[in-house]
């Protein structure tokens, strides 16, 4: 079992690396802000407990013995680290600026995050938003993206995530649909009318439309007179009367409010929770990603 570092020895080994790096006791002094004699008492116990000489000492010089070469450039390390930590904390701390490329979804970015920055920017106008939509999968770090929300199962492990709130993926119709061709009452009711589909993009499969029946969910696929590649183009299409046509909730809220949709089959809606904001590990402690995290769990 290893044995564990005790903070006398941390002390020994940041003396050790400066007094190294700088040639002299007196100069390691200065740059940590303590007295000559504490870095040599604290070299002294760390040579002590390791069982061997770091330096060979004169009057006029200090010069690192050959053990104490080869154990200098990992005593350097542990005080970059040390290094880093502080200005990670402090970058924390920072007000949020700079540019932020923020990728998502099509739906999600018209519907959720365009609206939203407005106000994101009142609160921190220090910060650009380069805003890149689209229903490709994007690689956050071959494309320099800050963040990017995302709809269904992250295969990135390396990525930090956070799930966001659920939605709803429910049916809806035009009025002037449902007047002229009824209101269908179960998902087995949909055969017999007009539907317009959704086919991925990226992959060319056809959407399956999920219900809630019973104590199950089951998925459809209905044989559509319409199929487009842009969930934005199934919204306007049923709102043009074409048919019946699934979306999630936050897509259809502004044409539901306005009138020109209306749900369809709502008691056998489902709930997903599949949006998910993810950034690169590099990304963790900058201020503009934080603040903008904290803007998206608002909203959702």
């Amino acid at each position: 079992m290893r044995e564990q570092v005790g903070f006398e020895r941390l002390t020994g080994l940041i003396a050790f690396a400066r007094a190294g790096s700088l040639g002299s006791y007196t100069a390691a002094a200065r740059s940590l802000s303590v007295s000559p004699s504490a870095i040599s008492k604290s070299i002294q116990r760390l040579e002590r407990r390791l069982g061997l000489s770091l330096f060979t000492r004169t009057t006029r010089s200090l010069t690192l013995t050959a053990e104490g070469r080869d154990l200098h450039e990992r005593a350097l390390r542990l005080v970059r680290d040390a290094e880093d930590i502080e200005q990670a904390a402090k970058s924390a701390r920072a007000e949020p600026g700079g540019n932020l490329r923020i990728a998502a979804s099509l739906p999600i970015g018209i519907h959720v995050i365009a609206p939203a920055l407005t106000r994101f920017r009142i609160l921190h106008p220090k910060v650009t938003i380069d805003l890149r939509l689209s229903d490709q999968l994007v690689d956050l770090t071959k494309d320099g993206i800050d963040l990017a929300v995302r709809i269904g199962h992250l295969s990135d492990s390396r990525l930090l995530s956070r799930r966001l709130s659920p939605h709803r993926l429910s049916c809806y119709a035009s009025p002037d649909y449902l007047s002229r061709c009824g209101t269908p009452k179960h998902p087995d009711e949909l055969v017999a009318h007009e539907t317009v589909n959704l086919r991925y993009q990226n992959t060319g499969q056809m959407f399956r439309w999920p219900f809630h029946i019973g104590n199950r969910d089951i998925e459809i696929v209905p044989s559509s007179g319409i199929v487009v590649d842009a969930s934005e183009a199934v919204i306007a299409a049923v709102a043009a009367g074409a048919g019946i046509g699934i979306a999630a909730d936050f897509m259809a809220a502004p044409w539901v409010k306005r009138g020109e949709l209306i749900p369809v089959l709502a008691d056998f809606a489902v709930e997903r929770h599949n949006i998910t904001a993810v950034w690169p590990e590099s990304r963790r402690t900058n201020p503009a990603v934080r603040a903008f995290l904290d803007h998206l769990i608002e909203l959702f």
